[in-house]
């Protein structure tokens, strides 16, 4: 019987009082000594630690114990989180997400200090920690200090005090408590980098989302967005529209049908977004529904690109075809004559044979072999353009009886353009009209070139039907260049033998300056004045000549600078000097195969002239009005002539619009033979 009370008495120990005083000196342990006072302070103590274990990074309280009220918890010393990093958080995310991140945030916080406490009562075996009262305040003040900074940095300062708090620390530490605090601190610090992560993560979509706003509103600024919108929406509508997996939805056909049409009212020939009806957003918002239903219904993204591709390549394929087709249709209006260009020399035609012999005689015929005035040489058919010519030259001469206009014409327009300028006399300038068809010198045998324009091949090139054949020279079958008025200009002495000096003019160029001091220009012994053209690649020799023929290729540089004819000033006496006629018909013998260059005047003209031109300031002769719409205002209104080189003239309708006023303005529209035949360019 004693035994077995003493057997019940030393299981009681065990089982009992044992736990019990062992559970005590833990607590002892880690509590500090103005906590252990009280055995309510270090229940609270467990229930705090319980309560605040986190699960996946929510904070979910063990409701089975009891809880501290909210209201009495106060933010901790060493918060490093301000108002204002918490302000500029908010700002970029929902206010339900910033709520739980502060809340995490104090919350990890508060772990870090309640560990530093632990730490400093193991070391100080129940003192206070007066030691590390300065280092955590330290930090406090340095984290005001740096409110203004990012999240993520503030973190990472802290991290770094509380690694130099633990280093310190473990120097008078045992190995095990050193061991057990790198435990518990290798746990927070995963918390501060995990934390640390997710504000960058955060940081990042901030950036991200700043990005696609700046995206937004650079689209937003761009001119005719909508206009745009619109018009991808349709290209996405015809793509839907050939797809297998949405053809097989009748009633999404139906409406994606429906709607681009809308789509396409709505557009019509709008090109501007100001231009658009006041629904076109709503027809846009309604478009880009149904375009959203077929994305759900085709979501094979494969299949898209691919049809994408198809109708890209298709598309290429008719820009090209619609090129050709442009510029065999502009070569071939170049070649035609308006309606009332062909009116107006018939109706002064029959006006000037209606004049008695002395009304067809022009005033001032002595000056016209005066070497002392001012000569103009202009070879044309075109009546109107002839008349610009001139009136242009003698709205901006200073003394206009010293300027005589030499104007040589066709036999079909010779009576037009005698007519033109004796009821219309361009003040107290001379005018002389010749017919070339007069000039009984220029025959086959003396010009090879005339010679070669009557020949069976050079017509046959022109006028046998090439329309289904490549021809890369479309612009050399212009039948301007059968006529000898095109080559008038290397035969400047044998026209005017008299005249030391001529200013040649093409028929197509309008004069917008005094162009007397060219005749007192010193040409340093070369024969022509002109302006360079090589600032742009495709006006240098190869562009013109071939040089895969010796002839070409061991007399000349294929980069040499190329110019061009329109406005130039010619020497005679210099001219005859260095027998260039002679030169000309040299190089038109060798080119009687064309194999040296092709048809025209400027391939012949840069080998004649080669080494005897003289460069101009290109502020005289300003090109490329008839084929380039990019010229500058400013350098047009500097220039002294505007020349409007290629196939789109003025006078037609196929003319650059915004170039036609430069020539318009010099045409009378009042004039009774414009009226007649309804000429209002």
């Amino acid at each position: 019987m004693k035994l077995r009370k003493a057997a019940l008495l030393l299981l009681l120990v065990s089982t009992v009082l044992a736990p019990i005083v062992l559970y005590t000196e833990t607590l002892g342990i880690y509590l500090p000594s103005s906590a252990t006072s009280s055995s309510s302070s270090g229940n609270d103590f467990i229930v705090e630690e319980a309560s605040a274990f986190t699960f996946g990074g929510d904070i979910r309280p063990l409701n089975i114990l009891p809880q501290e009220s909210t209201t009495i918890l106060k933010e901790p010393l060493g918060f490093v989180y301000s108002e204002n990093s918490t302000q500029s958080l908010a700002a970029n995310v929902s206010d339900a997400s910033a709520n739980d991140n502060a809340r995490i945030t104090r919350q990890l916080t508060e772990d870090s200090l309640q560990h530093q406490a632990t730490v400093s009562s193991v070391l100080s075996g129940g003192r206070t920690g007066d030691a590390f009262e300065n280092p955590i305040r330290q930090v406090t003040t340095t984290k005001e200090l740096k409110a203004q900074s990012k999240d993520g940095e503030e973190l990472h300062s802290q991290e770094t005090e509380f690694k130099t708090i633990h280093t310190d620390s473990t120097k008078e530490m045992s190995r095990t408590s050193s061991e057990k605090s790198d435990s518990a601190f290798g746990k927070m610090q995963t918390n501060v980098e995990h934390h640390t992560s997710r504000n960058s993560g955060r940081n990042g979509a901030r950036e991200q989302m700043d990005a696609q706003n700046d995206k937004q509103k650079e689209q937003a600024a761009l001119p005719d967005a909508r206009v745009s919108q619109l018009k991808d929406q349709l290209i996405r509508g015809k793509v839907y529209l050939s797809l297998s997996a949405t053809r097989n939805n009748p009633h999404f056909i139906r409406e994606l049908r429906l709607r681009m049409k809308e789509v396409q009212r709505v557009l019509g020939d709008v090109t501007k977004d100001s231009d658009l009806p006041r629904n076109a957003f709503e027809k846009l918002k309604a478009m880009e529904q149904t375009l959203t239903k077929g994305k759900q219904i085709q979501d094979d993204c494969a299949a898209v690109v691919k049809k994408l591709r198809a109708m890209l390549h298709s598309t290429e394929e008719q820009l090209r075809v619609h090129k050709k087709q442009t510029l065999f249709l502009t070569h071939l209006t170049a070649k035609t004559l308006p309606k009332g260009l062909h009116c107006l020399p018939l109706r002064l035609s029959t006006e000037y044979f209606m004049l008695n012999s002395s009304q067809q005689q022009f005033p001032g015929q002595d000056k016209l072999e005066d070497s002392r005035l001012y000569h103009y040489a202009l070879f044309s058919d075109n009546v109107l353009a002839a008349a610009v010519v001139v009136n242009s030259t003698i709205s901006h001469a200073k003394d206009t009886s010293r300027h005589v206009f030499h104007i040589v014409t066709d036999r079909l327009n010779y009576a037009a353009m005698r007519m033109w300028f004796l009821a219309n006399p361009p003040s107290n300038a001379t005018i002389q009209v010749q017919n070339v068809e007069e000039f009984s010198w220029l025959n086959s045998s003396y010009s090879p070139v005339l010679k070669q324009l009557g020949s069976p091949s050079m017509i046959d090139y022109y006028f046998k039907n090439r329309r289904a054949e490549s021809d890369s020279n479309l612009k050399f079958r212009n039948p301007k260049y059968l006529s000898i008025m095109n080559h008038l200009r290397f035969y400047l002495p044998e026209i005017f033998p008299k005249l030391g000096k001529v200013l040649f003019l093409d028929d197509d160029i309008v004069v917008q300056k005094d162009l007397t001091k060219l005749w007192s220009l010193n040409l340093k012994g070369k024969v022509i004045g002109v302006v360079e053209t090589c600032g742009e690649s495709f006006h240098r020799f190869d562009r013109y000549l071939n040089f895969s023929n010796p002839l070409i290729s061991k007399k000349f540089d294929p980069r040499a600078c190329g110019w061009a004819f329109g406005m130039n000033i010619v020497d005679l006496d210099e001219w005859k000097r260095q027998n260039i006629t002679e030169v000309y018909h040299s190089w038109q013998n060798l080119n009687h195969d064309r194999q040296l260059w092709k048809l025209g005047t400027l391939p012949p003209g840069l080998i004649t002239f080669w080494n005897r031109t003289y460069a101009l300031d290109r502020y005289w002769h300003v090109l490329g009005l008839g084929y380039n719409p990019n010229i500058s205002p400013k350098e047009i209104d500097r220039a002294a002539v505007v020349h409007y080189n290629g196939n789109l003239k003025p006078w037609l309708e196929i003319g650059i619009p915004k170039y036609r006023s430069y020539w318009a303005k010099y045409v009378d529209n009042d004039q009774m033979y414009l009226r007649e035949c309804n000429i209002n360019p």
